[in-house]
Order: structure tokens, then C-alpha cells, then sequence
């Protein structure tokens, strides 16, 4: 006989792990007792040597879908050190808390197929249930208070349990065995309903709202909310992580006045449909995007669309929604119900004959997304932005948004890391002589935080926040902080070193500077495109795709970072290791006349670019040239002549935009990055989204893309726009044109990594930056890097865009840290 403790380490709380070691106990003969702590899963066992090795190799191999089982770890205990108590029978213990909180907890679980049917047959006592849950599946880390992850220390803590699901989360046998969420009708959360009373919310704020107390009472609730919205209105939806903004996808005025209330003119909007039966009718879908669909995440998936609105040739039975739902871009974003109010809801909205409702963020744009309820009524419906507030009484501890994902070349890419994603921790490289907690506080767009932990084995870990949005006010800001304060608290992850982005007006970089200050803490600055290419490196390194020591070519394509020369970065080739880098190339500068203002009027940023390489008396420039009245044309010359608030730039993005606003394609950003979006949806439709169409090195009507100028530092894209100008002088097509403009900047960057990699001695490239969330450039340059006999990188784990920044800092922090230690 043996007698063992042992340590199970991983995500192993909250996904069912006690009582399937309790079943695995009871199949292996074992006696002893399992208990939930800080730090992980406890175990002591007595039992036959070869039953107790069967039973903590099952551990492992048969971990419930939901856990990741990281490390088990097995002590022999001495003959008294244990207890004979324990030799009758297997129990559940109360939990401990005097552990550090060194476990994970499991993301938010997708309502699991047995639910499922539950939720749907009449015979069941949680029929039509809005919170059915098990073990397998249902709310975890958003609404987790701390560690240990028992129901006391969630929000499920005032909702005690009625004899009948009492005694299912007790019964070992039972799907719901201490299933923390679990809940019914009769002792659980409950949906409310508020509405505005004849369009003014504000005169019925203090109105008591209708509870959805039993089944009957909560249908009536769901056909209310649903006969609202099949009517036009608007309906304010509290989910998992926060509320959406719900409509009728297919009611283009519903659709154009939900716009105009969130101030989110032309941003596109994501849908739900009720089952991949129904995404199919709207888009093409990949194997890879259906297990992404249906899986237990659910994010927002961005399939390509079978048309952009009205009929398909090839679908006659494709849905049809609203033009502005996503306008005329070939992408939609995609997800179907993953909380089981949102299956009701799709149930009931199918039965009124609507098969896609809009799900955007509850939230007024560029603000965090709503979590609490009165203050969702008051900020979304008293606000005159929802007609009306689904609602709960079970409180959300922390916001999550719901996270999105594309497949590019069979390879899934995060988009927007949030809730099923984070904050699920990501390896790092080894180093000797880290600090034992980086706190890397990310960029000032698409933000998220980081803190490290070094593992007691060597290993080490990154908990990269969930997406908290743009840090540029105090509300979202103080979402951050928020969002800062959970993860330390849960983790128990205390700060020795801080690392934040060189831009000195960065709101999370001024608060790093301060804390620094104040606490006599170690402060990394690092420069924006160096964590881009960072963020990839750690990835690959950690993943032993990359060795240690490894130097890749960076190439960093975005819209602005602040560079170490006091210009404006964006189009850079960096030499890098993890803790420093050398620029070794970039596109030429150019004046942004007015800064921001040339960001959100690419007509501006593209005559300032013309200025400079002296194009502005081309043919081809008339279009542009007469969309700007002459004051405009008078004020931004003297502007850029006398460098009167004209920041000079290097950014790929910005020549994007540039390039959108001559061909007449979009001339201003009413969304991040919208001209650049609008080009590249130019150019599929030039390929008339085919990706087998796909153009070789012919670049049309362009004889080349931008050239070296000044030896190996600078690029020249005159060359480039004479051809741009050219053609639409000639009159060819705008697509086409934005087609060749994709196809030469590949080609060209495709060479000049050729040389630089060439001249050091590299074989590795590294693709980041929110330009390459131009799905046909990244497949474009990628094939031609990998043609050209390159292995190319590109992040798999965080986004390319600046929601890999924060990871991208704590790796380099540690980096430069390490270096210093050993020094």
C-alpha cells in the first residue's frame, strides 16, 4: 500500500476537477480525500501501488475538457503521516485558503449540448431556465471573486441553494456536483425587464422591474424583449461579461438608428444567428471556423461573407441583413448563443421570423462595456441608446467583452483576446535572473495589462488581461485599473519591476512612471514596434519554435507608435532579439499636418504625402486636390512648410489611408483604421473574393512598390504613387488599382527583407502591427517571404494588433532585467 499527496496544478478550478477525481477515485479503488486550495488541486491517497500509478496517470489523460492539467505532482507521506480515517472511503473537503494563488481558473464555458437539452425539454424542472449550468459549462472567471473557486467567494454567494439542486451539487454521480453557478427557478438568478415608457426612460428610471421569478414569468419577459425588437426597437442585453446592444440584423432603419444612438457611424457590427445551419447561409465557413463556431469559447468568428447584402447566385437560400450591418465589406463577424438566455432568445426571435440579431457592445463607443444594471439603465436606455434593459440579479465581477477571431491559411489569429481567452496565462521564455512579477501596462489602443510569474520549475508565465479598449478617458481607464487589480489580487501577484510604452502621454505609461517613482521600482520603456515583434518572438521561443538567442527580422507594419528619433513610426524593419533591436529600414517620412486630424481626414494626410514627394501637380491628384476647398489646401501647406503641429511619420497605415483617399475609396476615418479597411475590401473585390485568384508578382498597372533610397535605411514610395496617380489618371478601375497597390507592397517588402536578411545572416521573419490585420496582405507577403526560402512568424496566441503589446513588453522587461542581473 501507498500512502501519497498530491498536487494537481493547471486550470483546474471551476471546471469540475474534485468530482471527477472523486469519480476517478471510486473507479481505481482509491480511499483518501480531495480538496480545492490556492495553489491548486490537493489530493491524499492510499491505495495499491498499481491502482493509486492508474489512477494519477487518469488525472492527466482523462481531465475534464474544460481543464488544462499542468503539473502532478506525487509525495510518498510517511506511515505517520497518515491519517487512518482516511482509509474509509473518498470525500470532498472544504477548501483551503492558506496557499498562494498560484491555480488558474477556467474562462466562461459555452451552455454545454446536455444543458442544452434540458433547457429545452418540457419535462425538465429547469425548462426554459435562463442560467442552466453544470460542471462542464457556464459563467467562471467573471464571476469569481477569489481563490479558492468555491460559491462563496463568486456572485452566486446570495443565491442559496433549494433542497433539489442542494442535493445534486452533493451527489458524486450527478453532472452537477459542486458545480458552483448551479441554480434553478427556484433559488437562483432570475431575468428583469425594463422599458422605456413612450420613448422616455428618464420618467420611468425609478419604475420596479418585472422579475422572470418562474417559467411562465420569465417566457413572458423573453416574448416581450423579442416582440420589441421584431417591431425596430432596442434592447439592452446583459451577458456573461457585460451588456450587448441587440436589434434585428435584417432591419437596415432599426440597424441605421442603433448607429446614430452609439455614435458608431460605420465601425460593422457583429451578429448572432441561432446554428451553423444559419451561418452558413451567410458565409463561407472552414472546418477550423465551424469548430470555432460551435466549440466551447464561441467567439465572434470573421467569415468571409457569401454577399454583402440581398441575394447570392450561389445560396438562394442565404440570409439577407440590413447594407449596414457591415456595408460592403467582404468580412462578417459571426457567433452563435453561448449563455442560455441567448438560446431562448433565438428560439423566440426565430419564431418571429427574424434569424440574426445584431450583438454589439453595450456601451457608448470608445466607452467599457456596461456591467451593472442600474447603471446600464441609466447609461444605455435613460441615455436614449436602448428602448429597453434585459437584465439579472447575479452581479459580474469582472467585463469582458466577447472576443473575436479570423482563420487566415487554416491558422486561427485572435483579433480580440477577451472572454474564453483570457485570462488563461501564456508561457514565456526561461530566463535566469527575471523578476519575479513584471507588470507591463500595454499600449494606449486595443489595451490590455500583463503580469509575469516565474514557476518554481524554471517555466514562466504571462496573465495578458482580457481587451479593456482605448485608454483616452477616465472611465475606460478606470476599467483598466480594474482589470489591473483582479488579476493581481486573484494571482496574488505583486509587482517587483513595471514596464509601459515610450509615449510620454500614454495614461497607463504616466501611471507606470509614477509607481515607479513612488515605489523604487525598476521601469522598462519600451519602443511600440519592439514589443510587436516581441510578442511573436516570446510566442515562438516559448513554443521552441525560435531558439533563446535567436535574431529575426522584425517587420513592424501599423498605424503609430512613438519612435526613439521623435517621429512617428509605423512602416519599420527592426534587427531584433527579445531585449533590444536595431531599425535597420523604414518608408520615408512625411509631414501629418494637424496630427490627429490628418488620422481622421486621410485626404489631409494623403496631400501632406504627395507635398513630399512632390506629386500634388500630377494629373492623377486632381480628384484629391478638388475634395479640399482651397482654405484647407492654403492652411495645411503653411502647415507642413513652417512644421507648424505636423509630426513626421513612417507609418504604413497612414500610407494606406493616404492611398484610400486618392483612389476616392474613403477619405475619412470615422473608426480606427477605416480608409486602410475600406482599400483592402477594394482589392477583394477586385478578386472577386476568390482566394484561388490570387495575383502572382504581376503588380498591373504599378511597375514597382517602394525602393531603397539612401542606401539600406529609407524607403521611397514615390514610385509608388506616380503609379497609384497614373493609373487613376488613365481611368482604370479604383479595385483594381487598390489591388495592385496590396501586390506591390508585398512584392516590395518581400525583397527588402530578402536583402536585409541576406546581409545579417538571417533566416526568420516576424509579421506584426495592425496593418496586418489586412488579411490579404498578411497572405500575400507570408507567401512570398516563405517562397523566398524564409520562415516567417506571425502570432498565433495574442493579436497582431496592439493587443499583443503588453505581452510583447513583459517579454522584452524580462529580457533586458535578465540581462542586467547577470551583468
Amino acid at each position: 500500500m501507498r500512502h501519497v499527496h498530491i498536487h494537481v496544478t493547471g486550470i483546474v478550478q471551476g471546471v469540475g476537477m474534485r468530482p471527477f477525481v472523486y469519480r476517478e477515485a471510486m473507479v481505481h479503488g482509491i480511499c483518501g480525500w480531495v480538496l480545492n486550495a490556492g495553489d491548486g488541486v490537493h489530493i491524499e491517497a492510499h491505495a495499491p501501488a498499481d491502482a493509486l500509478n492508474a489512477f494519477v496517470a487518469a488525472l492527466s489523460e482523462h481531465a475534464p475538457a474544460a481543464a488544462r492539467v499542468e503539473y502532478v505532482e506525487v509525495v510518498d507521506l510517511a506511515a505517520n503521516g497518515w491519517d487512518t480515517a482516511n482509509e474509509q472511503g473518498f470525500h470532498i473537503v472544504a477548501s483551503q485558503d492558506q496557499t498562494a494563488h498560484t491555480t488558474l481558473v477556467s474562462p466562461d464555458i459555452a451552455t454545454c449540448d446536455d444543458c442544452l437539452r434540458e433547457l429545452f425539454d418540457p419535462a425538465d424542472r429547469r425548462y426554459h431556465y435562463p442560467f442552466i449550468n453544470c460542471t462542464n459549462c457556464g459563467p467562471r472567471f467573471t464571476i469569481i471573486r477569489s481563490l479558492p473557486y468555491d460559491r462563496a467567494a463568486t456572485s452566486m454567494d446570495c443565491f442559496p441553494m433549494c433542497p433539489k439542486c442542494a442535493a445534486e451539487y452533493a451527489d458524486p454521480l450527478d453532472r452537477r456536483f459542486h458545480a458552483q453557478p448551479d441554480a434553478c427557478f427556484d433559488c437562483g438568478p432570475h431575468i428583469t425587464w425594463r422599458e422605456a415608457v413612450n420613448g422616455d426612460a428618464c420618467g420611468n428610471s425609478s419604475a420596479t422591474p418585472a422579475v422572470g421569478t418562474t417559467c411562465e414569468a420569465s417566457d413572458a419577459i423573453i416574448e416581450r424583449c423579442v416582440e420589441l425588437l421584431a417591431s425596430g426597437g432596442i434592447v439592452a442585453i446583459k451577458g456573461l461579461g457585460g451588456f450587448h446592444l441587440s436589434c434585428d440584423a435584417a432591419n437596415e432603419q432599426t440597424v441605421t438608428e442603433l448607429r446614430r444612438r452609439k455614435r458608431r457611424s460605420n465601425k460593422p457590427l457583429a451578429v448572432m444567428v441561432r446554428d451553423l445551419a444559419d451561418v452558413e447561409r451567410l458565409c463561407h465557413v472552414s472546418d477550423v471556423e465551424r469548430g470555432l463556431l460551435a466549440g466551447s469559447i464561441r467567439p465572434i468568428v470573421l467569415l468571409r461573407r457569401r454577399a454583402v447584402c440581398g441575394n447570392d447566385g450561389d445560396s438562394p437560400d442565404a440570409l439577407v441583413l440590413a447594407p449596414s450591418v457591415a456595408h460592403d465589406l467582404p468580412e462578417l463577424g459571426v457567433m452563435l448563443p453561448y449563455t442560455p438566455l441567448q438560446h431562448l432568445l433565438l428560439a423566440a426571435a426565430a419564431s418571429h421570423g427574424m434569424h440574426a440579431l445584431v450583438m454589439t457592445s453595450g456601451n457608448l463607443s470608445e466607452g467599457p462595456i456596461e456591467t451593472d444594471d442600474d447603471l446600464a439603465w441609466e447609461h444605455l436606455v435613460a441615455a436614449g441608446i436602448a428602448d429597453a434593459l434585459l437584465g439579472n440579479d447575479r452581479a459580474i465581477l469582472s467585463r469582458y467583452d466577447d472576443s473575436v477571431v479570423r482563420v487566415v491559411d487554416g491558422a486561427v489569429m485572435p483579433v480580440r483576446r477577451a472572454r474564453g481567452y483570457a485570462p488563461q496565462p501564456l508561457p514565456l521564455p526561461a530566463l535566469d535572473g527575471a523578476p519575479s512579477c513584471v507588470l507591463a501596462c500595454g499600449p494606449q489602443q486595443k489595451a490590455t495589462i500583463a503580469l509575469t510569474r516565474e514557476g518554481t520549475n524554471g517555466e514562466a508565465t504571462c496573465f495578458v488581461s482580457q481587451h479593456i479598449g482605448d485608454v483616452e478617458n477616465g472611465g475606460t481607464f478606470d476599467a483598466w485599473n480594474a482589470a489591473r487589480t483582479r488579476l493581481e489580487d486573484l494571482f496574488d501577484l505583486a509587482p517587483a519591476a513595471l514596464a509601459c510604452d515610450l509615449h510620454p502621454s500614454y495614461l497607463s505609461g504616466q501611471w507606470a512612471r509614477e509607481q515607479a517613482r513612488e515605489h523604487n521600482l525598476p521601469l522598462i520603456e519600451v519602443q511600440h514596434h519592439h514589443a510587436h515583434i516581441a510578442s511573436v518572438m516570446a510566442e515562438a521561443i516559448a513554443a521552441g519554435r525560435l531558439a533563446p538567442d535567436a535574431r529575426v527580422l522584425g517587420i513592424a507594419f501599423d498605424g503609430t507608435g512613438a519612435g526613439t528619433d521623435g517621429t512617428i513610426w509605423g512602416g519599420e524593419f527592426l534587427v531584433a532579439h527579445l531585449a533590444d533591436f536595431e531599425r535597420v529600414a523604414h518608408l520615408r517620412t512625411w509631414a501629418l499636418p494637424g496630427g490627429a486630424a490628418s488620422v481622421h481626414d486621410a485626404r489631409r494626410n494623403a496631400f501632406a504625402l504627395l507635398s513630399e514627394l512632390d506629386l500634388l501637380e500630377h494629373p492623377g491628384a486632381a480628384g484629391l486636390l478638388n475634395s479640399l476647398d482651397e482654405q484647407t489646401r492654403s492652411i495645411t501647406a503653411t502647415m507642413i512648410e513652417r512644421g507648424i503641429n505636423s509630426p513626421r511619420t513612417s507609418s504604413m497605415g497612414r500610407l494606406f489611408d493616404a492611398a484610400a483617399a486618392i483612389l476616392g475609396i474613403c477619405d475619412k476615418a470615422t473608426y480606427e483604421g477605416e480608409p486602410a479597411i475600406e482599400l483592402e475590401a477594394a482589392a477583394w473585390r477586385a478578386l472577386d473574393n476568390e482566394i484561388a485568384h490570387f495575383p502572382d508578382d504581376n503588380a498591373g498597372h504599378f511597375a514597382s512598390g517602394p525602393s531603397w533610397l539612401n542606401g539600406p535605411h529609407v524607403l521611397d514610395q514615390k514610385a509608388l504613387f506616380e503609379a497609384l496617380l497614373g493609373g487613376t489618371e488613365a481611368g482604370a478601375p479604383a479595385d483594381r488599382l487598390a489591388l495592385d497597390f496590396h501586390v506591390a507592397i508585398a512584392r516590395s517588402s518581400a525583397r527588402i527583407a530578402r536583402e536585409i536578411c541576406a546581409h545579417e545572416g538571417i533566416d526568420t521573419v516576424a509579421l506584426s502591427g495592425g496593418v496586418f490585420m489586412n488579411r490579404l496582405l498578411l497572405q500575400l507577403l507570408t507567401r512570398k517571404l516563405k517562397d523566398a526560402g524564409l520562415t516567417v512568424l506571425v502570432p498565433h496566441t495574442v493579436p497582431v494588433n496592439d493587443g499583443c503589446i503588453a505581452y510583447g513588453q513583459a517579454a522584452v522587461a524580462r529580457a533586458r532585467l535578465a540581462q542586467i542581473a547577470s551583468q
